[in-house]
Protein backbone atom coordinates (compact mmCIF):
# COMPACT_ATOMS: atom_id res chain seq x y z
CA UNK A 1 0.00 0.00 0.00
CA UNK A 2 3.04 2.35 0.98
CA UNK A 3 4.72 1.86 -2.45
CA UNK A 4 1.67 2.62 -4.61
CA UNK A 5 1.04 6.16 -2.27
CA UNK A 6 5.02 6.91 -2.97
CA UNK A 7 4.58 6.21 -6.62
CA UNK A 8 1.54 8.65 -6.89
CA UNK A 9 3.31 10.95 -5.23
CA UNK A 10 6.60 10.57 -7.59
CA UNK A 11 3.98 10.84 -10.32
CA UNK A 12 2.31 13.99 -9.35
CA UNK A 13 5.96 15.53 -9.05
CA UNK A 14 7.04 14.71 -12.55
CA UNK A 15 3.42 15.88 -13.80
CA UNK A 16 4.12 19.66 -11.87
CA UNK A 17 7.37 20.16 -13.25
CA UNK A 18 6.29 19.00 -16.86
CA UNK A 19 3.16 21.24 -16.56
CA UNK A 20 5.71 23.95 -15.49
CA UNK A 21 7.50 23.83 -18.68
CA UNK A 22 10.78 22.02 -17.15
CA UNK A 23 11.32 18.39 -17.01
CA UNK A 24 12.76 16.24 -13.78
CA UNK A 25 16.21 17.13 -14.19
CA UNK A 26 15.32 20.86 -13.11
CA UNK A 27 14.33 19.11 -9.74
CA UNK A 28 18.25 19.20 -8.62
CA UNK A 29 21.11 21.89 -9.87
CA UNK A 30 24.03 20.17 -10.61
CA UNK A 31 27.27 22.59 -10.31
CA UNK A 32 30.51 21.38 -11.30
CA UNK A 33 33.31 22.26 -8.92
CA UNK A 34 36.92 22.59 -10.04
CA UNK A 35 39.33 20.40 -8.39
CA UNK A 36 41.42 22.57 -6.67
CA UNK A 37 38.20 24.98 -5.32
CA UNK A 38 37.91 24.41 -1.50
CA UNK A 39 34.12 24.76 -2.26
CA UNK A 40 33.76 27.53 0.57
CA UNK A 41 32.36 29.90 -1.49
CA UNK A 42 30.35 30.74 -4.27
CA UNK A 43 32.41 31.82 -6.56
CA UNK A 44 35.84 30.10 -6.83
CA UNK A 45 38.49 32.45 -5.99
CA UNK A 46 41.45 30.37 -7.91
CA UNK A 47 40.69 32.65 -11.28
CA UNK A 48 40.42 35.80 -9.43
CA UNK A 49 42.99 38.36 -9.29
CA UNK A 50 41.64 40.14 -6.33
CA UNK A 51 41.99 37.33 -3.79
CA UNK A 52 42.02 38.12 0.24
CA UNK A 53 45.72 37.15 0.91
CA UNK A 54 48.46 39.35 0.30
CA UNK A 55 51.40 36.81 1.12
CA UNK A 56 53.37 36.64 -1.56
CA UNK A 57 53.63 32.67 -3.53
CA UNK A 58 56.35 32.06 -6.15
CA UNK A 59 55.99 29.89 -8.94
CA UNK A 60 60.18 29.29 -9.07
CA UNK A 61 60.41 32.77 -10.43
CA UNK A 62 62.49 34.00 -8.09
CA UNK A 63 64.66 35.45 -10.99
CA UNK A 64 61.81 37.44 -11.68
CA UNK A 65 62.37 39.66 -8.64
CA UNK A 66 65.13 41.27 -10.00
CA UNK A 67 62.37 43.41 -12.05
CA UNK A 68 60.86 44.94 -9.26
CA UNK A 69 59.75 48.67 -10.01
CA UNK A 70 60.86 48.57 -13.85
CA UNK A 71 58.66 50.04 -16.40
CA UNK A 72 56.85 47.73 -18.98
CA UNK A 73 58.03 49.16 -21.58
CA UNK A 74 61.36 48.73 -20.41
CA UNK A 75 62.27 45.58 -20.86
CA UNK A 76 63.97 43.78 -23.95
CA UNK A 77 63.40 40.68 -25.84
CA UNK A 78 65.36 38.28 -23.19
CA UNK A 79 63.87 40.15 -20.41
CA UNK A 80 60.45 39.17 -22.00
CA UNK A 81 61.08 35.75 -22.68
CA UNK A 82 61.75 34.98 -19.08
CA UNK A 83 58.47 35.97 -18.32
CA UNK A 84 57.14 33.96 -21.33
CA UNK A 85 59.39 31.27 -19.97
CA UNK A 86 57.73 31.57 -16.16
CA UNK A 87 53.93 31.85 -17.88
CA UNK A 88 54.58 28.69 -20.16
CA UNK A 89 55.48 26.74 -17.56
CA UNK A 90 52.70 27.18 -15.29
CA UNK A 91 49.44 25.11 -14.95
CA UNK A 92 46.17 27.33 -16.04
CA UNK A 93 44.61 27.15 -12.74
CA UNK A 94 48.13 28.84 -11.10
CA UNK A 95 48.40 31.72 -13.76
CA UNK A 96 45.78 33.69 -11.76
CA UNK A 97 47.92 33.36 -8.35
CA UNK A 98 51.11 34.29 -9.98
CA UNK A 99 49.65 37.64 -11.63
CA UNK A 100 48.61 38.27 -8.01
CA UNK A 101 52.00 37.30 -6.77
CA UNK A 102 53.67 39.83 -9.40
CA UNK A 103 51.55 42.57 -8.28
CA UNK A 104 52.47 42.11 -4.50
CA UNK A 105 55.73 41.98 -5.40
CA UNK A 106 55.75 45.16 -7.45
CA UNK A 107 56.82 43.89 -10.87
CA UNK A 108 55.38 45.39 -13.94
CA UNK A 109 54.77 42.87 -16.37
CA UNK A 110 55.90 43.51 -20.32
CA UNK A 111 52.31 44.16 -22.20
CA UNK A 112 52.79 41.49 -23.87
CA UNK A 113 53.14 38.79 -21.46
CA UNK A 114 50.50 40.64 -19.61
CA UNK A 115 47.98 40.09 -22.72
CA UNK A 116 48.78 36.63 -22.99
CA UNK A 117 47.99 35.75 -19.26
CA UNK A 118 44.95 37.52 -19.44
CA UNK A 119 43.87 35.53 -22.32
CA UNK A 120 44.32 32.19 -20.63
CA UNK A 121 42.27 33.56 -17.37
CA UNK A 122 40.01 34.25 -20.23
CA UNK A 123 39.98 31.03 -21.94
CA UNK A 124 39.83 28.76 -18.38
CA UNK A 125 36.86 31.19 -17.37
CA UNK A 126 35.02 30.35 -20.89
CA UNK A 127 36.04 26.68 -20.53
CA UNK A 128 34.00 26.81 -17.15
CA UNK A 129 31.25 28.25 -17.76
Amino acid sequence: MIYIVLLIIAALIVAWFTSRGGNEEDAVEIKEVADDCCGAHEVCETDSLLSASDAIEYYNDEELDCFTDCKASSYSDSDIEEFRDVLYTLKENEVAGWLKSIQLRRIELPLVIREEALMILEERRNVKA
